[in-house]
């Protein structure tokens, strides 16, 4: 390819005022695109002018579960074929080109790059869908990672897609400031849910005023100035606990975004926590000194943990990695319990510490006093 960007890339076409209904090529994987494929397709059922037809390109089925023997589907396959519309299952666009004519190529939460070759091909270049206010959050898992840095507001981006780069196209229409509200206990589910409708109807009215074929300032028209952070790729180290480097609110953060923290025990054993609360919800007394990491308090049918900040949670379910799911609570009791890891009991031990060193500070006190008078009458002695 030359140095030219595709069409939707270049903000100097002119809006033409009639159109040819377009063919969309529309890439996917996950329900969050399956949201806007469905929003297309009624876009077309109420404007054939609009749109004449949508290919779906999505990802082979990945091998998952033990053993990596069973092959799962992206949601987004089953869902076009019930609704008869062709589809190409692809891994990469090395050596393939759409079998038709295409006017506009929309990607939402696909994985895949576009390349050059093929977005020169698209009348109209293509579109992307991205759920965060971009620039902020390019890249990979916008939505957890939202959550996990404590962000109060989101949203969606429509950009037109970069020949060479991931979020680095020209915004055509972005969620109002301030955003969308995060709330406090929204897990990533539910934010998905949520902007993936309010992204579906974007991308449709972005299509529908032809606004990726209008020029385009060379900013485009996002509005977010605040900080600008790039996620990276979710992993299982994303979901450890560390004791003695995060915060409970931490803790709880990853619970609303990735699903199942895990920790390690004192002895290593690694420990997945399926629910994860504050303390005090299942009657802790967060007034016992406790040490950090894993403890046990009498009373208490959960075991407790406590964090860098002092906070404290407990876990109503957890799983020894390797054993029966479910089976954790009670197993970490009876490690915590035989460590002798439990709330108060250092307490008591301080205390009776701080006895004995009384008892010593005031055995030594009268000693001394008594050693003091000795010595006057020594000196009172020598000097008659």
């Amino acid at each position: 390819m030359s140095g030219r960007w595709p069409a939707a890339v270049r903000s100097t076409a002119a809006r033409p005022k009639h159109q040819p209904p377009l063919s969309i090529l529309f890439c996917g994987s996950d329900h969050f695109s399956i949201a806007s494929l469905r929003a297309l397709l009624e876009a077309r059922r109420e404007d054939p002018r609009l749109i004449q037809s949508i290919h779906v390109v999505h990802r082979p089925a990945k091998p998952t579960g033990r053993g990596l023997k069973t092959l799962r589907e992206v949601p987004i396959a089953p869902f076009a074929a019930s609704r008869s519309l062709p589809t190409h299952q692809l891994d990469t666009f090395t050596g393939w080109t759409p079998p038709v004519p295409i006017s506009l190529i929309v990607a939402v939460s696909f994985g895949l790059l576009i390349p050059p070759r093929v977005l020169s091909l698209s009348t109209y270049g293509g579109l992307n869908l991205h759920p965060s206010l971009l620039p902020d959050l390019r890249g990979p898992a916008p939505i957890q990672q939202a959550i996990l840095r404590g962000h109060d507001y989101t949203g969606v981006s429509v950009q037109t897609l970069h020949p060479h780069k991931y979020d680095y196209g020209k915004i055509l229409k972005q969620t109002p400031p301030p955003g969308t509200p995060i709330a406090p206990d929204a897990t990533a589910q539910d934010l998905t849910e949520e902007l993936a409708e309010s992204g579906a109807s974007m991308l449709v009215d972005v299509i529908k005023s032809r606004r990726y074929c209008a020029p385009v300032p060379p900013k485009g028209y996002g509005w977010y100035k605040g900080p600008i952070t790039r996620t990276g790729r979710i992993s299982s180290r994303d979901q450890m606990i560390g004791f003695r480097k995060h915060t409970l609110d931490h803790v709880l953060r990853v619970q609303r975004a990735l699903g199942e923290p895990w920790a390690e025990t004192s002895d290593g054993e690694r420990v997945i926590l399926h629910k994860i609360v504050e303390a005090h919800q299942v009657g802790a007394d967060d007034s016992l000194t406790a040490p950090k990491g894993f403890f046990v308090q009498q009373g208490v049918d959960y075991p407790l943990f406590k964090m860098q900040d002092g906070k404290r949670g407990a876990s109503l379910e957890s799983t020894f990695a390797g054993g029966k799911k479910g089976m954790g609570n009670a197993k970490l009791m009876q490690k915590l319990t035989q460590e002798g890891r439990v709330a108060g009991k250092r307490e008591s031990l301080l205390a009776k510490r701080e006895s004995i060193l009384a008892k010593r500070e005031s055995i030594l006190a009268k000693r001394n006093k008594g050693m003091g008078n000795a010595d006057v009458t020594q000196k009172l002695t020598a000097t008659t």
